[in-house]
């Protein structure tokens, strides 16, 4: 598997969601810094972001590539949106980007979905 190595300093929102601690940060895709990338990524060692799929496809009951993005992406969302988990400012982090998915329209306001694995320096295991 084909790895994409991202780092960057931004805000990121670390929650749980079944077993998994995952983390939420957005990227832009040109100098307008609209954050039209969606960064979701599992931070614990040894994930690399399928498990983010499966469990889109296992609650979620999402059978399609697009339908499980956009599951994925609701989850991100409301965990920033309640603030009820960690919300890093300015946090420094290196993510090994396993998968690149292009949704069909804007959704939660994301063009692009990326998932992998995050890794953040300071983040007590």
């Amino acid at each position: 598997m084909s790895l994409t190595e991202l780092t960057a300093t931004s805000r990121v929102t670390v929650f749980p969601l079944e077993g998994l601690r995952v983390a939420y940060t957005t990227q832009s895709s040109d100098e307008r810094g609209l954050g039209d990338i969606g960064l979701v990524t599992v931070v614990d060692a040894g994930g690399d972001g399928e498990e983010l799929w499966r469990l889109a496809c296992d609650l979620g009951g999402h059978q399609q590539r697009h339908a499980q993005a956009q599951w994925i992406l609701t989850q991100a969302s409301r965990a920033r949106t309640v603030n009820a988990y960690t919300d890093l400012l300015g946090a420094s982090w290196t993510a090994y980007i396993c998968r690149r998915f292009v949704l069909d329209s804007l959704f939660a306001n994301h063009d692009v979905l990326m998932t992998g694995r995050m890794v953040l320096p300071g983040l007590q295991a």
